[in-house]
């Protein structure tokens, strides 16, 4: 017979051995589909906080830093060599009009209220990003109908808007509504573009509270920010007493509130920019500002993660429980093979006394295991995406964070068929041991 042949045959007497003894079969199974199931659950999340959010282009964009804060003391005393994690608005407003960069943003969280057409609803509040036209291309943000703003949109403060699905989907019930005009604030804004579902995981250019926050439900040109005062509802960190009397006063404070992206062409040039952000420091310097020693960074976006820590040691450690049980629920699984294998002894020596050799009986029992395996592994994803949902459903997880991939699903069955064999491997060794003489004289 041909190997595929023998396989088909080994198959078929796995499926039949399993359907003999089904109490042993739903036991070892169900081990197995436990082991994977837990460790499935907490291997998704895992990799999916972990994943690289823009892989394109994760090693050209870079999270910008300069430390301009007390020279008396460190942003943050337990790592010193830290800057503060955002910019001034005035530092933040100078590198953009530098452009050292092939693109470059700064942005923040704020809040407009939107006075819907019409007398059927009433006022909300909506949160937007203020960002530069940069952010779109930057961070490749998908569009549904328009697209971004211009550069010249940032430089005259145009009220232009791009909704987000869901507040396009509020307020003109999904249809292309590039055009249209909303108004917020007391202005009348023009929707120029309205992006697709689009939620990066995690939300790696805006770390600060958390990488799973969900996208803002618009955007909106920084050079609103005076035009209109807004506000950031997002981390704000000062450490100098100012007298401030006035916006324009907090917009020139020390106040550390504007995150800021830079894009290169190249990871090559990351050091030709630091030295830039130096240059720049050392101007400010002679103004009387960055009294600290020179402490400006760059991170990439895999290090922004790290940086912020999106994926928490617990978080590592439940990974590393969860295989564990995984390795309890293998022996267990060892245990009950044993069993099932020592009830076999009249069959396995039979097919020894009709010319099977031990190598052809220790292959058709790693068979049976392997079976056996990937239909554990089968139940463990249903019990996986079960453990998802429930997280879901707990923690009110961003789109996308608990779903189970491809990836996912082929790691599953691969380690859950790699799992049965490793449990059925003494077993089935012992299994080819038995003396086929001694065994029929028994019978």
């Amino acid at each position: 017979m041909t190997g595929e042949t023998v396989f088909a045959y080994y198959v078929k007497l796995a499926l039949g051995s399993m359907r003999r003894n089904p109490v042993m079969t739903g036991l070892t199974v169900a081990a197995i589909a436990v082991g994977i199931g837990i460790s499935m659950t907490t291997l998704t999340v895992h990799y999916l906080m972990s994943g690289n959010p823009i892989p394109a282009k994760s090693d050209v964009l870079f999270a910008v830093t300069l430390d301009s804060w007390s020279p008396l003391r460190p942003f943050d005393e337990d790592r010193p060599e830290r800057a503060p994690h955002q910019l001034t608005f005035r530092d933040a407003e100078a590198l953009v009009r530098l452009a050292e960069g092939r693109r470059q943003t700064a942005m923040f969280e704020s809040s407009l209220i939107i006075e819907p057409p019409g007398d059927e609803e009433l006022p909300f509040e909506a949160g937007a990003r203020v960002t530069y036209a940069d952010f779109f291309p930057m961070f490749e943000v998908p569009f549904l109908y328009g697209s971004g703003w211009d550069r010249s949109a940032d430089e005259s403060a145009e009220p232009v808007v791009v909704l987000g699905r869901k507040l396009n989907e509020r307020l003109f019930g999904g249809r292309d509504s590039v055009g249209e005009r909303i108004r917020m604030q007391g202005r009348s804004f023009t929707v120029v573009g309205v992006i697709d579902t689009w939620e990066p995981t995690p939300r790696f250019y805006d770390p600060i509270n958390g990488g799973f926050q969900d996208v803002m439900d618009m955007f909106i040109p920084f050079s609103l920010t005076r035009v209109l005062e807004l506000n950031s509802v997002g981390s704000d960190w000062g450490w100098k007493p100012e007298r401030i009397n006035s916006f324009e006063q907090w917009l020139n404070s020390e106040s550390s509130w504007i995150q800021y992206f830079v894009e290169l062409d190249s990871p090559l040039e990351r050091n030709d920019y630091l030295a830039h952000l130096d240059a720049y420091v050392a101007e400010q310097k002679k103004l009387g500002r960055f009294e600290r020693p020179m402490n400006n960074h760059v991170y990439d976006v895999m290090e922004w993660m790290e940086y912020h820590e999106v994926v928490e040691d617990d978080a590592r450690v439940l990974v590393m429980l969860s295989f564990l049980f995984l390795v309890v629920c293998v022996l267990s699984t060892v245990a009950l093979l044993l069993t099932k294998f020592t009830g076999k002894k009249g069959e396995i020596s039979v097919r020894r006394a009709l010319g099977a050799s031990r190598r052809a009986i220790f292959r058709q029992q790693l068979v049976e295991v392997a079976v056996v395996g990937f239909t554990g592994g089968l139940f463990g994803l249903a019990l996986a995406w079960c453990g998802l949902q429930g997280i879901d459903y707990l923690y009110d997880t961003p789109d996308g964070l608990t779903r189970l991939g491809w990836v996912m699903i082929l790691t599953a069955v691969a380690i859950s068929v790699a799992s049965g064999v490793l449990a059925g491997l003494y077993p089935a060794w012992r299994a080819c041991r038995i003396q086929p003489a001694a065994q029929l004289k028994t019978q």
